[in-house]
């Protein structure tokens, strides 16, 4: 009867923490926002910002406002958590804390594939935007189901360690595919691509915010419904056998829906890694291990990490450091970190 309260207790202690954690991280996105919103080329002070929400700016601030920077800001914090959340469900999927969409080769796919599109068609109409996510879907995918493939073994199955070596491999080899390609293309094409390689927040415009939110209203509310799921396979696959968990099944659902966010994500961002990696490992040290805690909590982790990352590259040169690079320099020694810590 004790040890049955004091769970209950314990449960009630790490839903109040996950509930403030969150409220928090949503005070620090919004100030966030708003400073990033003062941030660019183009200075606007903070009363110019408030009059301009609230329809009283010139007509240059609405297009400073409106056009660029708060669709980018918003595309922003989609991106982040998408990746953020992708992350979460991979490290869950393969029991591995070094799992993440731009790790294990999922990005790389995607951004093949988009890298092929936008070397043969202009985005200038909506279709095109729209067709991105689904272009950078099949590519994620292919790569998820090469890395699958090479990774399985029908005496073991699938170990964790061994998923992620192949993923490593898999993106290497892609990205080396990528930089042949470029050297084929005109100059104008490459600088484009360059740009979006190294993770510039570069569709900032309305239609692509558009083009990315269905993929997550939709992919999102359905991996927290498979929260449950997550824990189980979080105890190891005996366990999960143990409890009636169809282990394949769950795996493969999952990672349709991790590869569908990170591929979505990548559209419209570019390459941009790490955040899959660092956000689900804060959040466990926030709120715990339970995935119907971590998986809103990296998406917030997720979205701050890239909006403070795509302020912060606007901030030190105009006009942008790369979103993508400014996570980098956070995320590269941090992946050092966590592989000394797996060797420990």
């Amino acid at each position: 009867m004790r040890a049955e309260k004091y769970k209950q207790h314990s449960q009630k202690g790490k839903a109040k923490r996950a509930v403030l954690v969150s409220v928090t991280l949503v005070f620090l996105i919004i100030i966030i926002f708003f400073i990033s919103l003062n941030t660019g080329s183009i200075y606007l002070t903070p009363a110019e910002v408030i009059l301009t929400l609230f329809g009283q700016g010139t007509e240059q601030q609405n297009l400073i406002l409106f056009d660029f920077r708060l669709p980018r800001m918003v595309i922003a914090l989609l991106v982040g958590t998408g990746l953020a959340i992708s992350g979460a469900v991979l490290q869950g999927i393969v029991r591995n804390p070094l799992a993440d969409p731009g790790i294990i080769g999922i990005n790389a796919g995607a951004g093949l594939s988009v890298m092929l599109f936008l070397s043969f068609f202009a985005v200038t109409t909506t279709i095109s935007i729209i067709l991105m996510p689904f272009l950078a879907f099949l590519g994620a995918a292919g790569a998820a189901f090469i890395i699958y493939v090479l990774s399985y073994k029908r005496s073991e199955g699938i170990t964790p360690m061994r998923l992620v070596l192949t993923g490593i491999a898999v993106a290497a080899g892609i990205n080396a595919l990528m930089i042949v390609l470029t050297l084929r293309l005109n100059p104008e094409t490459y600088q484009f691509l360059a740009t979006w390689l190294a993770g510039s927040i570069w569709g900032s415009d309305w239609q692509f915010v558009l083009a990315l939110l269905p993929w997550l209203v939709i992919l999102i509310p359905f991996v927290y419904s498979k929260a449950m799921v997550l824990n189980i396979l979080h105890l190891g696959e005996e366990t999960s056998i143990g409890l009636g968990a169809n282990l394949e099944k769950e795996r493969r659902v999952l990672l349709a829906s991790a590869v569908g966010l990170a591929a979505a994500s990548v559209s419209v961002s570019g390459g941009i890694g790490f955040i899959g990696l660092i956000a689900p490992h804060l959040t466990r040290q926030l709120v715990g291990d339970k995935y119907e805690y971590v998986i809103p909590v990296s998406g917030l982790v997720g979205a701050l990490l890239l909006l403070l990352a795509d302020m912060i590259g606007r901030f030190i040169k105009q006009p942008e450091v790369p979103a993508g690079i400014i996570v980098a320099v956070i995320g590269a020694p941090y992946f050092l970190y966590l592989l000394a810590r797996l060797k420990d």
